[in-house]
């Protein structure tokens, strides 16, 4: 059994990280800790684990998480993480982030976006970590980043097209809705339940959001040239999910029905993303609680734009699920083991 930690169990994250893990047969949760709630039992804060799960959290202190496990997931906000795992692998444990502190590449634009990184050296060594995209260099990871909600379905959703070449890379505009959930479980007073419910709003306006400089590394990579999004999230009266609409000019005509083929074949064989049959499109109802990344697109025959619509579940395979799909690649176990749940459906 593989041992493993997760550090900032007490988060949305934290918590769908030990629900995965519960039904994972090659793993064993070794460690959970939470600085404001250490002592307690991780049930007694989330009481769906209660006999399933009933650890006791800890203190984080990374030399005695890495004595009880292999694999630490560190589900901690931004700083926080850079703060302890240069010591996890220093110790030569192996690390799944799912903050944003080792997603960009370049340490400028993390101090522009964030703040001065206190380990810049590890920026270039951790692998980003969306499997149908990274497989080989994950599997050989000591540190993954694991990618954020947004990036993940406006990735997903722009790979085929960008690797064959066939969208002007400037014309891309990505709008985003998220669940409340996507903004963590701390108390604030924007999310709470009367200024979200019966609700719509954007946020987040005028290219300011922090996910903006990881999804454009990404989509610049895939394009083979550096590009730059209009980016609008959006946040939405619901507990989970993502749908982002995607718009581009192509470079040359183009029908729904080369789309649709395009986008089969370029995901041929992934066991997470499925593309929808030709005139559907995809609802976050039917990927909640699931791995899976659903994808629609289409042509719009007024404007000649492609339009492409993704949803995700934005703890899941925007955060959690991921996580633990890198970590099946990571040790070589099936890649889907643990992550077979289908969405939770009404």
């Amino acid at each position: 059994m593989l041992k493993v930690a997760v550090v900032g169990a007490s988060g949305y994250t934290g918590v769908e990280l030990l629900r995965i893990l519960h039904g994972h047969p090659e793993v064993a949760v070794t460690c959970v800790t939470s600085e404001q709630s250490a002592g307690k039992r991780v049930s007694d804060l989330f009481p769906s684990l209660r006999g399933r799960c009933d650890q006791v959290l800890e203190n984080l202190e990374p030399v005695r998480v890495a004595e009880k496990a292999e694999l630490i997931f560190t589900a901690l906000p931004h700083k926080a993480a850079m703060e302890v795992i240069p010591t996890f692998l220093k110790l030569k444990k192996r690390v799944v982030d799912l903050s944003a502190d080792y997603r960009l590449q370049d340490a400028g634009e993390y101090e522009k976006w964030y703040e001065p990184h206190m380990s810049p050296a590890l920026l270039k060594k951790a692998v980003y970590g969306i499997p149908e995209l990274r497989r080989e260099k994950i599997a050989g990871a000591a540190l993954v980043a694991n990618p954020g909600c947004y990036p993940t379905s406006i990735i997903l959703g722009l790979a085929p097209l960008l690797r064959k070449k066939l969208l002007d890379p400037a014309t891309i505009i990505a709008d985003s809705k998220s669940g409340v959930s996507g903004a963590g479980r701390s108390a604030k007073v924007d999310n709470l339940y009367c200024e979200v419910n019966d609700g719509f709003k954007a946020y987040g306006v005028g290219g300011v959001h922090r996910h903006i400089p990881e999804i454009e590394q990404e989509l610049s990579l895939l394009a083979g040239g550096k590009l730059t999004i209009s980016f609008t999230p959006h946040l939405v009266p619901m507990d989970r999910g993502i749908l982002s609409t995607i718009y581009a000019r192509p470079v040359k005509k183009v029908t729904t029905e080369q789309l649709v083929t395009l986008y089969n074949e370029f995901y041929h064989g992934e066991a997470f993303v499925r593309i929808l049959p030709l005139g559907q499109f995809p609802s976050t109802s039917f990927v909640r609680g699931s791995n899976f990344c659903d994808i629609g697109v289409t042509v719009d025959q007024r404007t000649g734009r492609v339009i492409i619509v993704s949803a995700i579940d934005n703890l899941v395979k925007g955060a959690s699920g991921q996580a633990v799909q890198n970590m099946n690649v990571m040790y070589g176990f099936p890649e889907n083991l643990g992550l077979d749940g289908l969405a939770l459906f009404p």
